[in-house]
C-alpha cells in the first residue's frame, strides 16, 4: 500500500511574483524590513519624500552626509526582498528617473546584491545626475539567469567629488521594464583584452574586468560590470587550469586558455596561463599588531579598503587579481602601468605609525627599472582631490629589488599632517618592461 496520491488537477503551485515595480511613489511589494545600509555608511540616508516626485506624488530620498559625519561618511545599501524572490526573466532592464541638488556623480547603483553569493549582480559606475529629472536605463546582461532574485536595487554614494560636502539626490519610478529597444550585446572578460599570465602551480586566480555593453537603441552605448556567474567560462585544459562559475582560476600545471561567453554571444578578451611551478608566499610579518596599521595582510586585522584597483581610464592599463597560496592571500597586478589603493572610508590616522611596509615580488627584473610609490593625505575634507590633499614620492630601483623572491619596500612617511592618509599609488616610471607584480603585507608601522 503507497502512502502516495495522485495531486489533484485543482493544486496550483506558488510561483514567484513577475512584478517588475520597486519604487512608485511607495515601495513596491519589497515587505517589511527591505533596507539595509553597508557598513560605514549612514543608516538613516534613505527616506521616502513626499514633497518630490517625477510626475508623481513622492520619489525616494537619498541624504549623502558630509564626509566628516561621525554618523557615517557616505550613502550606501542594498534594496532586498523581504521574502521570496522575484521572477525577472521576462525584463531587459532596470529603469529609473533621477535628479540632485546639484550636479554630482554617484559612485555606483545596480542591482543583484542580496549580501549573500550575489551571483548576478550588476553595477553602472560614476552616474551623472543633474538637477533636473533624468531616465536611467540599466541593461539586464541576461534574464535567463534572474528567476529567483531578491536584490532589487543598491548604491553607494560619496563626497569624493564635492569637496567633502553633503548632497541630496531623488530616484523615482524605479523598476524593471522590458524596453525592447536593448541590443548589440558585447560581453567582455579582462576588459577585451587577451592576456598571457605566468601564474603559479596550486595557486587560485580571480578573472576580472567583466563587462556587457549594450546599445540602448538611442544611439548610445551603455556598459555595465556583471557578475561572474553571467558567463559561461571555458578553459582549453580543464585539468590545467579549472574556472568555476564565480571566475575563480585553480591553477596546477602546463598552459590553458580561459574565454567565455554570455547569452551565447563571445565574449571579448582572453586569459592564456602558463603555469610556473610552485609559489613562495612573502615573509610572515613579526611586528606586534598594537605597532601596525595594516591596508593588507593576513597576518593582521586590515582597515576598510574602498579599492585595490580602481582602473583609472583611459590610462591605466593594470588589471589585477586575487589569489591564495596556502590560505595566504595576495595580489597580482599584471599589464602593469600604475594602480592604485585606496582606504578613504574613512581615512587613516597614520601620524604614530609614520612608516610604510610592502611586500613585492617580481618573477622577472626588468632592465632600467625605477619604481614610485607616491603616499596621499586627503586633508581634512577627507575627500581625494578636494584642494587640501598632500603627498610624499617614494623611489626605488631595480638594486631594491631581486627577482623570482620577495622584496621588502621599506620607507619613513614625512608628511607633516597624516592624518586623513586615503591612497597609495604604485608605478613603473621609466618605461622599463616591468609587466607583472605579486603585492603583499602592506602597512604602516611605528618607529
Amino acid at each position: 500500500m503507497s502512502c502516495e496520491r495522485d495531486i489533484s488537477d485543482q493544486v496550483e503551485f506558488a510561483h514567484l511574483s513577475k512584478t517588475g515595480e520597486i519604487f512608485t511613489d511607495s515601495p513596491i511589494g519589497l515587505g517589511s524590513d527591505f533596507y539595509f545600509p553597508y557598513t560605514g555608511s549612514k543608516a538613516t540616508a534613505w527616506s521616502v519624500d513626499e514633497g518630490e516626485g517625477y510626475e508623481s506624488f513622492a520619489s525616494m530620498r537619498f541624504d549623502v552626509p558630509n564626509a566628516n559625519d561621525p554618523a557615517g561618511n557616505y550613502a550606501g545599501a542594498i534594496f532586498r526582498v523581504d521574502g521570496s524572490g522575484r521572477d525577472l526573466t521576462e525584463f531587459d532592464a532596470l529603469t529609473f528617473w533621477a535628479k540632485a541638488s546639484q550636479g554630482v556623480v554617484i559612485g555606483e547603483v545596480g542591482f543583484g546584491q542580496d549580501f549573500g553569493l550575489n551571483k548576478y549582480q550588476v553595477s553602472e559606475n560614476n552616474v551623472s545626475l543633474s538637477t533636473n529629472w533624468q531616465k536611467f536605463v540599466i541593461p539586464i546582461p541576461d534574464a535567463s539567469k534572474l528567476f529567483d532574485e531578491r536584490g532589487m536595487f543598491w548604491y553607494s554614494a560619496g563626497t569624493q567629488n564635492t569637496g567633502g560636502n553633503g548632497y541630496t539626490f531623488w530616484i523615482d519610478e524605479l523598476k524593471f521594464e522590458k524596453l525592447g529597444t536593448i541590443g548589440q550585446p558585447r560581453p567582455a572578460i579582462l576588459n577585451g583584452n587577451d592576456v598571457v599570465q605566468d601564474a603559479f602551480s596550486g595557486i587560485v586566480l580571480e578573472l576580472t574586468g567583466l563587462t556587457q555593453t549594450f546599445n540602448l537603441g538611442s544611439g548610445l552605448n551603455k556598459t555595465v560590470n556583471v557578475a561572474p556567474s553571467y558567463f559561461d567560462f571555458t578553459s582549453s585544459e580543464p585539468s590545467l587550469a579549472f574556472i568555476d562559475e564565480f571566475g575563480n582560476i585553480s591553477v596546477s600545471s602546463g598552459s590553458a586558455v580561459i574565454t567565455a561567453t554570455l547569452g551565447g554571444v563571445e565574449a571579448e578578451g582572453s586569459m592564456t596561463i602558463n603555469a610556473v611551478g610552485a609559489f613562495d608566499v612573502a615573509p610572515t610579518p613579526t611586528r606586534d599588531p598594537s605597532d601596525v596599521i595594516s591596508i593588507f595582510s593576513d597576518s593582521y586585522t586590515n582597515v576598510p579598503v574602498d579599492f585595490f584597483n580602481g582602473y583609472w581610464e583611459p590610462w591605466q592599463t593594470t588589471l589585477s587579481s586575487d589569489f591564495v597560496v596556502d590560505g595566504n592571500n595576495m595580489i597580482n597586478y599584471t599589464n602593469f602601468n600604475f594602480v592604485g589603493t585606496q582606504f578613504a572610508n574613512p581615512t587613516v590616522d597614520i601620524t604614530d605609525y609614520p612608516n610604510l611596509h610592502v611586500n613585492i615580488y617580481i618573477p622577472e627584473e626588468p632592465a632600467n627599472l625605477d619604481f614610485l610609490i607616491t603616499v596621499r593625505d586627503f586633508g581634512p575634507d577627507q575627500a581625494d582631490g578636494g584642494g587640501d590633499d598632500t603627498f610624499q614620492q617614494i623611489f626605488f630601483d631595480g638594486d631594491d629589488f631581486e627577482a623570482g623572491t620577495w622584496s621588502t619596500l621599506e620607507a619613513q612617511i614625512t608628511l607633516p599632517t597624516r592624518n586623513n592618509m586615503g591612497l597609495i599609488i604604485y608605478e613603473n616610471i621609466n618605461g622599463s618592461s616591468l609587466n607583472e607584480l605579486y603585492v603583499d603585507n602592506i602597512y604602516f608601522y611605528k618607529n
